[in-house]
């Protein structure tokens, strides 16, 4: 059964079905007939009130968990408070404040990321993501190092500080000087290039006859080299901070839905995409419940907004993840303000 418009409703139907709604997103528990009576805004009596809370459970906009508890939104009673009812609390001056300090500074974009992961888990008590932009990273040192029975440790660090270990696996016997020269090669002649702008060089001088490396030493750089092109290519980054937070007490009760919710997060390529899916909204995505297949079976709810830079080129998606009783009211405005801070950080 479809669940009616919130038009449809009667004045006092929407009040007392705001009520139970922010009430249940306030303490995570049911809300009964005698907590709405006892309030006073309704001067309505408990029976009365619980006439409407059957209507509404018949509806489909409330459920009750047990047959002498009070009641909670279903997953389309909280789409339906979230996109009709809601009322957002922007962020304050002071929180504002914070959300900028957090992300200021003249560090490494990837310490940005990493702080905007951070501050959303922090500022939501549920768990903060950034899918990290695509670019293409730029060498500023490569370094081989020998470690023994066949295998190297491929160490590359980038233009903006961040630093990369792959293990390559080596071909037949190498003289000690063929890792060496391999490193110095790609520092000195390589260094400021992008990794496909490097391998597309390097085999250019080769066709050429104008490198000076031996065989094995031009298949170590391409082997190790190649190893990120690859990598950055088919692995989506994701940053995902504060899932410790979904662990509260409430969460222990379900310890089922929090050990599927735990498992999901750990599919990243899963959660990158369905942040991919909000690269193009216009304002932040809220994914509530079964409404993504990915976190369907924990009951968890996303709320997800692209940041872009100064042109309006969305650069990558940041958002939070939790359960369905999140303050979206609260943290929608957050993240999306976070996205807008994030996106002159690093533009």
């Amino acid at each position: 059964m479809a669940s009616p418009p919130i038009t449809e409703l009667s004045t006092r139907a929407r009040e007392i079905f705001r009520l139970v709604v922010e009430g249940y997103l306030d303490s995570g528990q049911p809300v009964g007939s005698k907590t709405l009576a006892s309030d006073g805004t309704l001067n309505l009596s408990p029976a009365s009130i619980r006439s409407v809370l059957a209507d509404l459970e018949t509806l489909g906009l409330l459920a009750a968990p047990h047959t002498s508890a009070g009641r909670m939104p279903t997953e389309a009673g909280l789409r339906i408070f979230v996109d009709g009812m809601m009322r957002v609390s922007e962020p304050t001056e002071e929180e504002r404040a914070q959300i900028e300090a957090r992300l200021a500074g003249g560090g490494p974009v990837e310490q940005a990321l990493q702080q905007a992961s951070a501050l959303l888990s922090d500022l939501s008590g549920a768990a903060g993501m950034v899918l990290v932009p695509a670019r293409e990273q730029r060498l500023a040192q490569f370094n081989l190092v020998d470690l023994g029975q066949g295998r190297a440790l491929a160490v590359l660090v980038g233009e903006d500080g961040g630093v990369e270990n792959r293990v390559i696996e080596l071909s037949g016997t190498l003289d000690p000087g063929s890792l060496d020269r391999a490193s110095n090669y790609v520092t000195a002649r390589l260094s400021g290039r992008t990794l496909v702008e490097a391998v597309l060089a390097m085999r250019a001088e080769i066709e050429a006859g104008e490198s000076q490396l031996d065989n094995a030493s031009r298949d170590l750089v391409e082997r190790g080299l190649a190893v990120w092109s690859e990598d950055s290519q088919q692995r989506p980054v994701l940053i995902v901070r504060g899932a410790a937070n979904l662990l509260d007490e409430a969460a222990l009760e379900d310890l089922e839905r929090v050990r599927s919710l735990l498992e999901d997060l750990e599919d990243k390529q899963s959660v990158a995409r369905l942040l991919e899916s909000a690269r193009e909204a216009e304002a932040t995505r809220i994914f509530i419940g079964s409404e993504n297949r990915l976190f369907g079976l924990s009951g968890s709810s996303v709320i997800a907004s692209p940041y872009r830079d100064r042109e309006g080129r969305v650069l990558g998606v940041l958002g939070v993840i939790g359960p369905t009783r999140l303050n979206y009211a609260r943290v929608v405005p957050m993240v999306d303000f976070t996205a807008r801070s994030l996106g002159r950080r690093i533009a």
